[in-house]
């Protein structure tokens, strides 16, 4: 086995302990489309959870500038470690554009601070460069040809996506005094950062969490996947169709999810999986 036949295998076994829903979703892709999109989703797992590993914010922008610094001077990655070797490998091959990575580790930034989302705009911007970003550079590994004529699908089901990671980590974002929520919805509920995290008023939390969780399903309203698209269209996608059920249960809990989780269990997450991966819809 080469040493990058090593760094790919390395890449998807890791991914299974950093992004179990993403790595499901790996596999029931066709094994190339697997091998290519483990790196993918790998390296945007390790620059989603830097928050989690520091203290402090310049350690984690120093490790989100040393990606950036990687993607503008290095060739090829083998030298600093083997997720680095299996991303720049997959980005030659696959024609990924660096500059989109590295402006994924750019809208990370925001993670590790505790500044308040300051709108519905720049929630759907911050969401722009992370998830859809991550699934139209999936769509430029499995469907490249149509990679184009789905950016408009990509960019809404990101949002959704993004809505429905948020409603997720609501508790610990709570904890650490982060504000996801766009202060637009804040203040349209009668709420600012401080009164939402001292979550004294659970009826405005309710109306809130409500409305957040209403604009992440106007957004995976709009997601129009065409029909007759080929399969490979649709892989970049599969990971976004546990965001609905997400999305319809924080409607229901609002302000009760802060106490019990919204995620679905493990066998749901692998049935709606499974089931989009058949029936190619979300």
């Amino acid at each position: 086995m080469s040493t990058l036949d090593e760094a790919f295998d390395y890449c998807l076994t890791t991914l299974r302990q950093l992004d179990r829903d993403r790595y499901l979703a790996c596999l029931l892709m066709p094994d190339p489309v697997r091998r290519d999109m483990a790196p993918l989703y790998l390296f945007n797992a390790e620059i989603a959870r830097i928050r989690d590993m520091v203290r402090e914010p310049l350690p984690g922008e120093i490790r989100l500038q040393w990606w950036r610094d990687l993607f503008e001077k290095s060739a090829r990655g083998e030298e600093s470690g083997p997720l680095a070797a299996a991303l720049f490998d997959v980005a030659s091959r696959q024609k990924l554009p660096r500059a989109v990575l590295s402006s994924m580790c750019e809208a990370r930034i925001f993670d590790l601070y505790d500044d308040p989302m300051p709108s519905r705009n720049d929630f759907e911007g911050y969401a722009g460069e992370t998830a859809s970003a991550l699934i139209q550079l999936g769509l430029m590994i499995s469907a490249p040809a149509e990679a184009r004529a789905h950016a408009e699908p990509a960019g809404h089901a990101g949002v959704a996506q993004a809505v429905a990671g948020a409603l997720l980590l609501m508790p610990r974002h709570f904890a650490r005094g982060q504000v996801y929520l766009p202060l637009d919805m804040l203040s349209a509920a009668g709420l600012d950062r401080e009164t939402f995290l001292a979550r004294q008023d659970r009826q405005r939390l309710d109306i809130v969490i409500e409305m957040f969780a209403a604009f992440g399903l106007e957004h995976l309203g709009k997601v129009d996947l065409r029909a007759g698209q080929s399969r490979g269209a649709f892989l970049p996608f599969l990971p976004v169709a546990l965001a609905r059920g997400i999305l319809v249960k924080a409607l229901k809990e609002k302000s009760g999810l802060l106490d019990r989780p919204v995620s679905p269990g493990p066998v749901s997450t692998q049935w709606r999986l499974w089931r989009a991966s058949r029936s190619l819809k979300l």
